[in-house]
C-alpha cells in the first residue's frame, strides 16, 4: 500500500488483494489456520497438545502443520461457532469424537487417499494431470465443492478466467458457504472492476467466517472504491484487529488515521 496524504485518504485505485487466490490445499500452517478461521492460536495449540486436532512439525518454518483431515475438523469448528457453541463446548464435542474415533480403530492399517487427496497431491506439485483428478474427484462425490473450487484455481493460472467463474460458482452451488469460494469470486469480480458483485461475496465470506482476517482487507478497498468511507473504516478496523503483528500494520494505521481526519473531503 502507497503512504497516504496527510489530508486525503488515498488508497491507490488499483491496489491488488491483500491474499491470492486461495485454493484448498493438503497441508495448512498454523497462521494460515488462524487466518482463515479466526481461532487463536494457543487455542489451536492447545487442541494440538491434547491430540484432539493432529498437527505435524513443519521442517520449514519450525511451527505446526495441518493436512486436509485436520481442515475438515476445523471447518466443522466453524459450523459449531455458527450455531453460537463457545469454544469450551466446541472443545469438548472435538474430544468426544476423538474418543470415539480411538475406540473403532482396528490396528495400525494406512489409509487410502481418497481421489480428492490424491488431486490435491498432484496440483501441488504441478502436475496438469490434477485438473482431470478434480473432475474424477467430483465425479465420485468426493469434496466436490473442494474440487471445483481448485479447478477454478488451475483455471485462473491457464487464463480461463470463464472456466473459472464457472467453478467457483458451482462450488458455491454444491456448498452455499464455501468460504474459499466465495473468497475467490470477491477476488475475481474485484480484478474486473465489478465491484458490487465483488463486495457481494466478501461479505458472504465475512459473515460464514468473521474471523477470516484476509477478507477484511479486500472488503476495505472494496468499500473505500464505492465511496463507503465509513464500510472501509470498520473493515480496517476489523483487519487491524485480527492481523495486529501484519508486517503493514504501519501503513494500515496510516490509512486509519486519513479516515477519521476531518479534513478528508471523503469524510
Amino acid at each position: 500500500m502507497k503512504e497516504p496524504s496527510n489530508k486525503v485518504l488515498s488508497f491507490p485505485s488499483r491496489v491488488p488483494a491483500k491474499a491470492d487466490y486461495q485454493r484448498v490445499k493438503s497441508s495448512y500452517s498454523l497462521l494460515e489456520i488462524k487466518q482463515l478461521f479466526g481461532l487463536s492460536e494457543r487455542t489451536i495449540r492447545r487442541w494440538t497438545e491434547l491430540g484432539i486436532i493432529q498437527g505435524t512439525p513443519s521442517t520449514e518454518s519450525g511451527g505446526l502443520n495441518y493436512d486436509f483431515q485436520a481442515l475438515t475438523q476445523f471447518r466443522r469448528v466453524r459450523e459449531l461457532r455458527a450455531q453460537g457453541h463457545s469454544i469450551r463446548q466446541i472443545e469438548a464435542e472435538l474430544q468426544g469424537q476423538l474418543n470415539l474415533f480411538r475406540g473403532a480403530e482396528v490396528g495400525n492399517l494406512a489409509r487410502l487417499l481418497t481421489p480428492f487427496e490424491e488431486a490435491l497431491l498432484l496440483h501441488e506439485q504441478g502436475d496438469p494431470k490434477a485438473a482431470e483428478s478434480y473432475l474424477e474427484a467430483i465425479s465420485d462425490g468426493d469434496n466436490v465443492a473442494e474440487a471445483y473450487c481448485n479447478l477454478g484455481i488451475i483455471n485462473l493460472e491457464l487464463g480461463n478466467i470463464g472456466k473459472a467463474l464457472d467453478n467457483f460458482t458451482l462450488s458455491l452451488k454444491h456448498e452455499p458457504r464455501h468460504v474459499e469460494a466465495h473468497y475467490n469470486l470477491g477476488n475475481l469480480y474485484y480484478d474486473a472492476g465489478e465491484l458490487p458483485l465483488a463486495r457481494l461475496h466478501y461479505e458472504a465470506a465475512a459473515q460464514i467466517e468473521s474471523g477470516f482476517s484476509l477478507v477484511y482487507f479486500n472488503l476495505a478497498l472494496v468499500y473505500h472504491r464505492l465511496s463507503d468511507l465509513a464500510g472501509a473504516l470498520s473493515a480496517l478496523e476489523k483487519y487491524k484487529q485480527l492481523e495486529p503483528n501484519d508486517a503493514e500494520i504501519e501503513a494500515v494505521d496510516q490509512l486509519l488515521k486519513a479516515m477519521r481526519d476531518p479534513r478528508n473531503p471523503n469524510r
